[in-house]
């Protein structure tokens, strides 16, 4: 053991060794902290730097615009930090694919309007060329390219995102089931069936062409009318993903419109936007199905409440929705769901609810609450029917491909994970 002395020495080179490298370690700190947005620390010290966001890019044509173009989208995002998405051209669709029913104005207010789409690529391509590719790594610094696991032919017969594939740069997400927008054509051409629009002959062929066994099947009842049968498979995580999960805050100025929003389209959109802005919080009311009928006719809704609802959902100015909502806005609704403004559109099938004798915004409007927007576009459902209808033999040849190879992914189909 040693004297005092040397204890005392040793215990002294030991608080001056710790005091010195405490000392270090906070100037280090200090440093780095003060230079983190400076230039390049020396000394061999790395700054912390942030993690790169992820940019994602997808495209489509996105053509009547349904609830699985928004899942694809959904899933997308949830791929990276920042989605970039493509609309692909009026004369691009033409060339590979035939005559889109709606034009690129419409389809970028779609897709503008989904919650999860960050920014929109204009006039895309239909294929990933190679200089186009290089302009989305380059100018838009994208990371990866995705698509979904349902495959993209081109006229001559090669994989559209083939060059992505092979750098190494692609990413595949989950088709959604249940729904095509060649579907969605056949669902139109039954709806118009009783009205006598096109011949007889030609509509049995037109349906067999658009429904080719995986859209909707029909059974005839009592009164010859057909029952819709979707393949749609509505799940309480589905509608969970497309929910925002919010309530309005204290004091929200909450605005309620209604409506049936089948097909949901371009002017349900704006509409929307416009009453999102006269409030802190859009509540959306949907119709039931039967209720739809009642008003519109045997055939209507062409899609059921829960694909509606999900359209609804995914646009980013909606905060909620009411699944089967009721047709009257009583004094009740508007109670238990806090409403301070009941609008409705200029632009709307069946509006003519104030000759009505039950009219349904009866209440709000005695309570001074309603209010008759302006509709910004002139499009209903029937707008997009009628386009159909009109152009049926082009949307026929258009089909017959994309029926055969439809008919093959099914057929060829393997489980792909995801939601």
């Amino acid at each position: 053991m040693g004297s005092d002395a040397e204890k005392m020495q040793s215990w002294a080179s030991v608080v001056a060794t710790f005091l010195a490298v405490a000392v270090g370690v906070s100037f280090v700190s200090v440093y780095v902290a003060t230079n983190q947005y400076g230039n390049d620390v020396p000394w061999g010290l790395s700054r912390r730097r942030k993690k790169k966001p992820v940019r994602v890019y997808m495209d489509g044509c996105f053509d009547m615009m349904h609830y699985g173009h928004c899942n694809a989208l959904r899933q997308a995002r949830a791929l990276g930090d920042h989605l970039v998405v493509g609309v692909v051209s009026d004369a691009e669709i033409i060339a590979n694919k035939g005559p889109p029913v709606t034009p690129l104005h419409e389809r970028l207010i779609m897709v503008r309007a989904v919650k999860w789409v960050d920014e929109v690529v204009e006039d895309a391509p239909y294929a990933i060329t190679e200089d186009f590719m290089k302009k989305l790594f380059g100018e838009y610094d994208i990371d990866y390219i995705l698509h979904g696991d349902d495959p993209c032919v081109l006229p001559d017969g090669s994989d559209a995102y083939a060059l992505a594939k092979k750098v190494g740069r692609y990413k595949q997400i989950k088709r959604t089931e249940g729904v095509s927008s060649t579907d969605i054509v056949g669902r139109m051409l039954l709806c118009v069936r009783e009205r006598s629009i096109i011949e007889k002959h030609n509509h049995s062929s037109l349906q067999r062409q658009f429904s080719h066994g995986h859209g909707q099947k029909f059974e005839v009842g009592g009164s010859g009318s057909g029952t819709r049968v979707s393949h749609f498979l509505p799940t309480s995580c589905r509608i969970v993903q497309f929910s925002n999960g919010k309530g309005p805050g204290p004091d929200a100025r909450i605005v309620y419109i209604d409506g049936a929003f089948d097909l949901f389209h371009a002017g349900h959109v704006e509409i929307l936007r416009v009453a999102r802005g006269l409030g802190d919080f859009l509540l959306v009311g949907i119709h039931n199905d039967q209720t739809v009928s009642s008003k519109r006719g045997a055939h209507r809704p062409i899609m059921n409440l829960h694909e509606r609802s999900l359209s609804v959902l995914a646009c980013r100015y909606v905060d909620e929705v009411i699944i089967g909502a009721p047709r009257e806005v009583s004094k009740d609704v508007i109670t238990t769901f806090d409403i301070s403004l009941v609008v409705h559109g200029t632009v709307a099938e069946g509006n003519d609810f104030l000759e009505e004798k039950d009219n349904p915004y009866a209440v709000p409007i005695s309570m001074g609450i309603f209010r008759v927007l302006e509709s910004p576009l002139d499009i209903t459902t029937s707008t997009i029917i009628k386009r159909i209808v009109a152009n049926h033999e082009a949307y026929e040849k258009r089909n017959e491909k994309k029926a055969a190879s439809e008919k093959k992914y099914y057929e060829e189909k393997t489980f792909v994970s995801g939601d």
